[in-house]
């Protein structure tokens, strides 16, 4: 039901040539100010207002068809309150009222009196009283992009056929300008994409840590495609595949939750085919996965040579549009580049990690070949000096040395044989943790401290265990790059109670440098917090283990 028409100024005599040429003036400001502008959405509303003006219509809509052609994908309107608009334009199948019966139709409708004349398809659901009505398509490049529809004129007067010949001459120019408008959109929209896996590359091979750059990779998806989150998927050791970085405006506890190889849309993904759901609530593949909750759902696979790396999931909020085909076109090529930067970066790290191996053995041959050999020279000369010494307590001091010097001789040893084990990274966390503590030793030139309490192998989840390695990662480089520190001390204790009273593990380093300056920069320690978050923990600061309390102590903890 259309409101009552609101006054209106008293409308010229109509129908005659004299007054179609009087408004020739008014027709071509109006295709004036339909063609300016870039915009598609305020472009569209321009045309209603300019459409209403020139006819003097109380009411004007344009419904903008969808991809395939079967109802409006947009709705823009003037002289209408949002209930009737939501009525007026809502099409279920194009049948049941006026303006689906013109979805159909590339030809102007006119109905004469839409209170006696039932439309062409079948009465109307939300039929308007309006007396008088008439539709025009609008076509871009000669297709139907959608149609302009007119009802009624101020004190009722009807819509006549020169209202119908200047609109037809509107809607030619509309096209024209919807088509530079969509243009333009779709090159801003082309260039966002780009931009966004300009980042993405850049991330990946900046050489930092892979979970940052895959936390890079799902932040761009979520933003170059409107959707509620970006979730970036790896193949997980069991099969199926695990969620290794989300990106949303709420905390979420879903990383490193595994979707079991069962699952048909894994299975798709898999295979590598992209996988487009348009109700995540109603499709059974998604029963019991984590987008459960969302609408609609692009679900790519990150495919490089034949080799499926992962898949990259972008959901809709419930209630929203389905993915466009030119987002869907944009979203593979998306997926495609961030593939291609994943492999540029595993093959950028192979070939840093194959330099530290060769560095490892190098160093492991000059201490066997060198430090070793001199050491027990040094013990031969010194048991010599022991057996001529007269003096017993010069012999018992030549003894201990001679002993301390077998002793370090034994730890070079084991260093050796540590420097020559292979390269498979081991499973435990206990270990992952003393070789991050024996990397960051060549950099410090000392070896931190290292203390374990409780479990921590049995007792921490890989997802807990990972982002506990890099946060130490990221506290060691910290303390190497900011601190100067001469002294560090690394606690890991999984007998930890968090503060809600769950049991977890909490990572303690502390050294003895000179602190966190005032005005310091605090970008690795949002890292820290975030990855605490994402596991449900938390991450702190506190002072240092310097004599006089100076230096620094950073504390991150997790449920298990």
């Amino acid at each position: 039901m259309l409101p009552a028409p609101p006054p209106g100024p008293p409308s010229p005599r109509e129908g005659t040539p004299a007054e179609l040429l009087a408004r020739v003036p008014k027709l071509l400001e109006a295709m004036r100010s339909v063609g300016s502008g870039l915009g598609l959405h305020s472009t569209l509303h321009r045309i209603c207002e300019t459409a209403a003006e020139l006819t003097g219509a109380r009411y004007a809509a344009l419904g903008v068809l969808d991809e395939d052609g079967d109802g409006l994908a947009d709705f823009v309107h003037h002289g209408l309150d949002e209930a009737t608009a939501r009525r007026v334009g809502h099409l279920p199948d194009g049948r049941k009222d006026l303006l689906g019966a013109l979805v159909h139709g590339p030809e102007p409708v006119r109905p004469t009196d839409l209170t006696r004349e039932p439309p062409p398809d079948g009465p109307c659901e939300h039929h308007s009283p309006a007396r008088s009505f008439f539709g025009v398509p609008v076509k871009v490049r000669g297709a139907v992009f959608g149609h302009l529809y007119l009802a009624d004129k101020y004190k009722g007067e009807p819509l006549n056929d020169h209202d119908l010949a200047l609109v037809r001459v509107l809607a030619t120019e509309a096209g024209t300008a919807i088509g530079n408008a969509r243009l333009h959109e779709a090159a801003q929209q082309r260039e966002r994409w780009i931009d966004g896996s300009v980042a993405v590359t850049t991330a990946l091979l900046a050489g930092g840590d892979t979970d940052d750059a895959l936390q890079e990779v799902a932040e761009q998806a979520r933003r170059l495609s409107g959707a509620a989150a970006g979730i970036v998927l790896l193949p997980a050791d069991g099969g199926g595949l695990e969620i290794a970085a989300v990106a949303a405006p709420h905390r979420t506890n879903s990383l490193g939750v595994v979707i079991p190889p069962e699952n048909g849309i894994v299975a798709e993904l898999l295979s590598g085919r992209p996988v487009f759901v348009d109700d995540a609530a109603t499709d059974p593949r998604l029963e019991a996965g984590p987008v459960r909750a969302y609408g609609p759902i692009m679900l790519l696979p990150l495919c490089r040579d034949g080799r499926v790396l992962g898949g990259l999931v972008m959901p809709r909020a419930r209630g929203e549009r389905p993915f466009t085909r030119t987002e869907r076109e944009l979203g593979d090529r998306f997926a495609s580049q961030a593939a291609l930067a994943l492999t540029m970066a595993d093959a950028q790290r192979d070939r840093e990690r194959l330099a530290v191996y060769e560095d490892r053995d190098r160093i492991a041959r000059d201490l066997h070949d060198l430090v070793i050999q001199r050491l027990f020279a040094t013990g031969m000369m010194l048991e010599s000096a022991q057996r001529r010494a007269a003096a017993p307590e010069v012999r018992d001091g030549v003894g201990e040395a001679v002993d301390e010097l077998d002793v370090t001789i034994q730890e070079i040893r084991s260093a050796i044989f540590a420097l020559q084990q292979p390269a498979e990274a081991p499973t435990g966390l206990r270990t992952r943790v003393l070789r991050e503590i024996s990397m960051a030793a060549v950099p410090l030139g000392f070896t931190p401290s290292h203390r374990f309490t409780g479990p921590v192998d049995t007792a921490v989840g890989d997802p807990t265990g990972r982002n506990l390695i890099a946060a130490l990662r990221e506290t060691l480089s910290n303390a190497f790059r900011h601190a100067r520190a001469g002294r560090i001390e690394v606690v890991v204790d999984a007998t930890a109670l968090l503060p809600d009273g769950r049991p977890g593990v909490r990572l303690t380093v502390s050294d003895d440098g000179v602190g966190i300056p005032a005005g310091g920069r605090r970008s690795g320690l949002h890292n820290l917090r975030r990855r605490a978050e994402s596991v449900g923990g938390a991450s702190g600061l506190g002072p240092g283990i310097a004599a006089d309390g100076g230096g620094t102590t950073v504390w991150w903890e997790a449920p298990y």
